[in-house]
């Protein structure tokens, strides 16, 4: 079975709830206060073409969707499976420098809560016009000062989150998926099926 017919999984899903995406900004000061990870100010949306529709032209047609009026801005990304990412990036926080480093390479805030609102957007847009059944998952990422990354995954269909942290080729850090699990439990839903805690490599912001 392949990754992302597992993801969807066959079981009936759960109606979504994406308000559960404005637990992320406390969820991070939680990471940033316990583990030393922090936004790297990319998140994105994955989805997938509904069956027998023409996947280019609803690449073609959502981002049209997403980059008329005053929604947020999205560029598009594709994975190592192929399936096409919409990345939105926050910028620095009040206070903070222009990027996610500063100079002397310290790690400084990201604006999270403007990131989540347009995830949140995103994924509410696509939703109230008929893309609901093509979106798959949403990724924040978080990296730390030794250069760990690691994103929270929300599964669209299942209504939860989970931990994934890449650590070069197809190999990932189960032990600091776990230390983050447990750091945050208290702060979002989280994925208790470990079985679909999915790898998701080559996902914009890792």
């Amino acid at each position: 079975m392949s990754f992302w017919r597992a993801l969807l999984g066959r079981s009936k899903p759960v109606k979504p709830d994406l308000d559960a995406l404005f637990g992320l900004p406390s969820a991070a000061l939680t990471l940033r206060a316990g583990i030393g990870l922090v936004p790297t100010g990319s998140g994105s949306v994955a989805f997938r073409a509904s069956e027998g529709a023409a996947f280019a032209d609803v690449e073609r047609d959502v981002t049209a969707l997403l980059n008329a009026g005053d929604g947020p801005p999205v560029e598009q990304a594709t994975d190592d499976y192929g399936y096409t990412w919409l990345v939105v990036r926050a910028g620095a926080a009040e206070g903070a420098g222009p990027d996610e480093r500063s100079q002397g390479g310290e790690l400084v805030d990201t604006d999270i809560t403007g990131l989540v609102t347009d995830l949140h957007a995103v994924n509410s847009t696509l939703e109230a016009n008929g893309y609901g059944p093509s979106l798959l998952c949403s990724l924040v990422g978080f990296t730390d000062s030794a250069g760990r990354s690691v994103g929270l995954v929300y599964l669209y269909k299942r209504g939860t989150f989970y931990p994934f942290a890449p650590k070069g080729g197809k190999q990932r850090d189960n032990a600091l998926e776990l230390q983050v699990e447990a750091a945050i439990g208290d702060d979002l839903p989280m994925e208790k099926d470990r079985s679909r805690w999915f790898p998701v490599y080559g996902a914009p912001g890792l």
